[in-house]
């Protein structure tokens, strides 16, 4: 068993197990429900992602407050830090512009 257990944890993880794990790490240190995955990069290190995290929830829902979080991830998709890079309620349009736009 223990040679098994060894290869599936030296086994890649695939994208979506990346997101998974990454949604479910922060929801645990943070307490808040991860939403939705916004952005997802490899690097040098591991992984970077944006997640969009419910901070707070209001009525009606669009006055709801949520944030995005930058989340890192070592090669192995353990969290190694995260940071709020910036908070919105749920009904207003992005103030930052997207290149050629």
């Amino acid at each position: 068993m223990t040679n098994s257990s060894n290869a599936e944890s030296n086994a890649p993880k695939s994208a979506m197990d990346i997101m998974r794990g990454a949604r479910d790490q922060l929801a645990e240190l943070t307490g808040m429900t991860a939403e939705t995955v916004s952005s997802f990069e490899q690097t040098e290190n591991g992984w970077a992602l944006e997640i969009e995290v419910l901070e707070l929830t209001r009525v009606p829902d669009t006055m709801s407050l949520l944030a995005s979080y930058r989340v890192d991830l070592d090669k192995r998709g353990e969290l190694t830090g995260y940071r709020r890079v910036r908070r919105y309620e749920r009904g207003r349009a992005d103030a930052r512009r997207s290149e050629g736009r």
